[in-house]
């Protein structure tokens, strides 16, 4: 069996939606499509597509056997085009994550510039507040907002943040603002649980980083309900800057107890390194980081 035939038909199968699609796209007959996916799934023992009369999908077995298609296919057609000495436009399949909030600001309009500037090249935004395997997710490049675990990942800084305490104009007034950490005890406070303890915030007292109780009226699991909250005056929010950065340029939110913030974290866009670097994704990483570094505000 021809592997990478049997591969390429795979993914014109997907992407087409049904074999008779690809069949027509492929220019190849309908049985030997139907033939070429089989004999993939008896060498790997186990079944790629649900087929049904009307509908066709990828197995949990599928999705990742496909991706890893995908980039195979990519790797042998650019490794094909540098030795033929071929030029190449960036082409293929992009998968990319980043954190909600910082994603939806900063990430998605400067996706949108870069897949008008690249036609050829696809992509896949995983928006989400963890960080996600690469191997296991079949991430090409991640934005990271910390110091970063994993030393075998390529970094590439693009800016900083750090987290800062703040509240309405309504609310500092109505309940005074906080001149140390100490007295959050006797404050609304809004826990954020991907970020902060609902039972202590730590700070900076001089060279020395402390955990300080407060008070958590409200604990919400997403950074924009607290933020909304914190605007409409409920108590103090603790989240990271730039998701602050427009309330507080309108107004809306005041920032507090400055004096004792903790050190800002690094903001990175990470890959796996491997080499040679797809140009697809040398292309992003191009593109992206200094876009990023123009977009990310300082706080």
């Amino acid at each position: 069996m021809d592997r990478l035939e049997g591969m390429s038909i795979l993914v014109a199968v997907v992407d087409a939606g049904s074999l008779s699609a690809a069949s027509r796209q492929l220019g190849v007959p309908l049985a030997t499509v139907s033939r070429k996916v089989g004999e993939l799934e008896s060498h790997l023992k186990t079944r790629l597509l649900h087929r049904t009369t009307r509908l066709l999908s990828l197995t949990e077995a599928g999705e990742s056997y496909v991706a890893s298609c995908r980039r195979i296919l990519e790797d042998v057609a650019e490794v094909e085009r540098a030795a033929t000495g071929e030029y190449a436009a960036p082409r293929g399949y992009l998968v990319v994550t980043a954190p909600v909030v910082f994603g939806r600001s900063h990430v998605v309009p400067v996706m949108a510039a870069f897949l008008a500037h690249y036609p050829e090249i696809d992509a896949r935004l995983f928006l989400v507040d963890r960080n996600v395997h690469f191997l296991e997710e079949h991430v090409d490049v991640a934005i990271r907002i910390g110091h970063l675990q994993d030393s075998s990942l390529v970094a590439i800084r693009v800016g900083e943040t750090r987290p800062i305490v703040c509240a309405s104009p309504a609310y500092l007034a109505a309940n005074g603002t906080p001149a140390s950490p100490a007295e959050l005890v006797d404050h609304a406070c809004i826990s954020y649980d991907g970020l902060n303890s609902p039972r202590e915030w730590p700070f900076m007292f001089g060279k020395s980083k402390q955990p300080m109780r407060i008070h958590s009226r409200l604990v919400t699991n997403t950074v924009e309900s607290a933020i909304d909250s914190a605007v409409l005056g409920t108590g103090l929010a603790r989240v990271l800057a730039y998701q602050v950065a427009d309330p507080i340029r309108e107004g809306r939110l005041e920032l507090v107890l400055e004096s004792f913030s903790l050190a800002p974290m690094p903001i990175h866009l990470v890959h796996a390194g491997q080499t040679p670097l797809p140009l697809k994704l040398r292309a992003f990483l191009d593109f992206m980081s200094p876009r990023l570094r123009a977009r990310i505000p300082v706080v």
